[in-house]
């Protein structure tokens, strides 16, 4: 027996076009269909064992995608969910909060025929399903798997360096929602800036900025090409676009690029962390928090054979996918794993405040 598929969308052709793509693996089964949200709720809350994930659609009649979420949360209802999202801009704004409201994670819907029968939106759904179900993680782990050398663990209590400061994080899939555990617990005077790859596509990273920047006391924003880093201040990596850090004039800069994906990855962490080889500051912080695969391992790793850093890295219990922590975790860099409710506090420690 496969893992059970519940399919939530008003789409006729979706729920058709998604069907097809699910029978195609034998891990899988379509144990159910719901043509809108009410009749999906329903369906999880009379056999809430019936099912191994969800896929669904977030606008749909009679009660929409977030509302199903919402209700499940109040409910207590824990299920994997993915959410089917267009690629505009209110999509992405909705699919932020479907996040937050404990999706697991998105698949963006295209917006013609042709690409929802092609190949990229199926190999995006099952790879998706794959993660959300515990299948495939060991391989993808293996694929990004980085030979590096193995460091031994430092002190973990943190010494603040004197100087310029910089706090580096990178996550994946279940960041969005973590991010709401770290990025609003910063203080305002925090004394460096943060920058942030989250794999995300092209259109939704600043819907992610602006929600967190509505939450926090630091001031968050999507990275613009050029802008001159401020303490205090989060700047995210563009969805689609790499993001590197040099020094011009005195000053550090983001410049952004739209280089070929690494691993499939544009942005990518391992291109930030390999930029601030070139930087001078006194110490950088690297967080890496929740994420499948292996990225920021050997940008890191790259890092701290020629700067100081201080690394932190999330707790297997808390993360969602526990693969990039894991892989920096195993090259022996680690300085402090903690759970995602003390992450905001770990940082702080060692960058203190203004």
């Amino acid at each position: 027996m496969g893992k059970k598929i519940l399919i939530i969308d008003d789409s006729a052709l979706m729920r058709r076009v998604i069907s097809d793509i699910i029978k195609t693996r034998s891990e899988y089964e379509v144990a159910g269909i719901a043509r809108d949200g009410l009749e999906g709720l329903e369906k999880i809350t009379k056999n809430p064992e019936e099912y191994d994930a969800i896929i669904m659609d977030i606008n749909m009649p009679k009660m929409t995608g977030l509302e199903v979420l919402e209700k499940l949360q109040k409910y207590h209802v824990k299920h994997k969910t993915i959410v089917v999202s267009t690629l505009a801009v209110e999509g992405a704004s909705e699919t932020i909060q479907a996040l937050e409201l404990g999706a697991f994670d998105f698949v963006t819907k295209p917006v013609n025929y042709a690409k929802v029968t092609g190949e990229d939106f199926k190999t995006q759904l099952l790879s998706t399903l794959d993660v959300a179900c515990g299948f495939d993680v060991q391989k993808v782990q293996i694929k990004q798997e980085v030979k590096v050398k193995r460091f031994e663990r430092r002190n973990a209590a943190p010494v603040r360096a004197r100087g310029n400061k910089l706090i580096a994080l990178a996550c994946s899939t279940g960041g969005p929602k973590s991010l709401q555990s770290v990025i609003p617990k910063l203080p305002a005077n925090m004394d460096a800036p943060m920058v942030l790859v989250q794999h995300m596509p092209k259109g939704f990273t600043l819907s992610l900025a602006q929600r967190l920047n509505e939450i926090s006391k630091v001031r968050v924003s999507e990275a613009r090409d050029g802008e001159i880093l401020e303490n205090g201040h989060v700047y995210i990596a563009p969805g689609g676009r790499h993001m590197e850090i040099v020094k011009e004039a005195g000053n550090y800069r983001i410049q952004l690029n739209d280089n070929p994906p690494i691993d499939a990855l544009r942005p990518c962490a391992n291109v930030m962390y390999d930029s601030l080889v070139h930087t001078d500051f006194d110490e950088i912080t690297c967080v890496v928090l929740t994420g499948m695969g292996a990225d920021g391992t050997r940008g890191i790793t790259n890092l701290a054979a020629r700067k100081r850093v201080y690394v932190i890295a999330q707790d297997e219990k808390s993360c969602v996918v526990y693969g990039m922590p894991k892989a920096i975790a195993e090259s022996g860099l680690v300085d402090e794993v903690r759970p995602l409710d003390e992450i905001a506090d770990a940082i702080i420690k060692n960058v203190g405040v203004s």
